[in-house]
């Protein structure tokens, strides 16, 4: 697969999730393990450019495919503006959600750049943050929004 721009290739049990195989056998542990069951989004990685929880997708699925995790949206030591913003905004506490809520901030803006608030908060509904209000994690991806544009 092509993983965070870079060809990557690795072996997968038939019943690995991509999760496990990014933390795993690839050591990239930026995406986390909130639930395991797809409900809280903390794995959320893109696959062809489509979000999706990595806990409910298999490694062997991944094969041929495009993967980007949150360790390919900085450029080198240049943080993304979304990653800027969540900084700026405080809209992380402990950190196993952010990674999940980043990765799919930045699909939605990869879509639609305009998104408004409504968007914003439907789009990440399915991202779950137990430690830090809603609020400043929508702010974020509001001026990162603006800042992109």
């Amino acid at each position: 697969m092509t993983l965070n721009g870079e060809p990557v290739e690795f072996l997968a049990e038939p019943r690995q999730t991509l999760l496990e195989c990014l933390r795993d056998t690839l050591h990239l542990t930026g995406t986390k393990e909130g639930c395991g069951d797809g409900n809280c989004g903390s794995c959320c990685v893109t696959l062809d450019g489509n979000l999706v929880t990595s806990c409910l997708v298999l490694g062997v699925e991944a094969q041929g495919r495009s993967v980007t995790t949150i360790e390919g949206i900085a450029r080198g030591n240049d943080l993304h503006p979304l990653q800027k913003a969540f900084i700026e905004h405080a809209a992380l506490q402990c950190g196993i959600c952010t990674p999940g809520f980043i990765v799919a901030a930045k699909a939605l803006l990869d879509a639609e750049p305009a998104a408004d608030e409504e968007r914003i908060r439907l789009w990440l509904a399915n991202n779950l943050c137990r430690c830090t209000g809603y609020d400043k994690i929508v702010r974020a991806v509001q001026a990162a929004a603006k800042e992109m544009r």
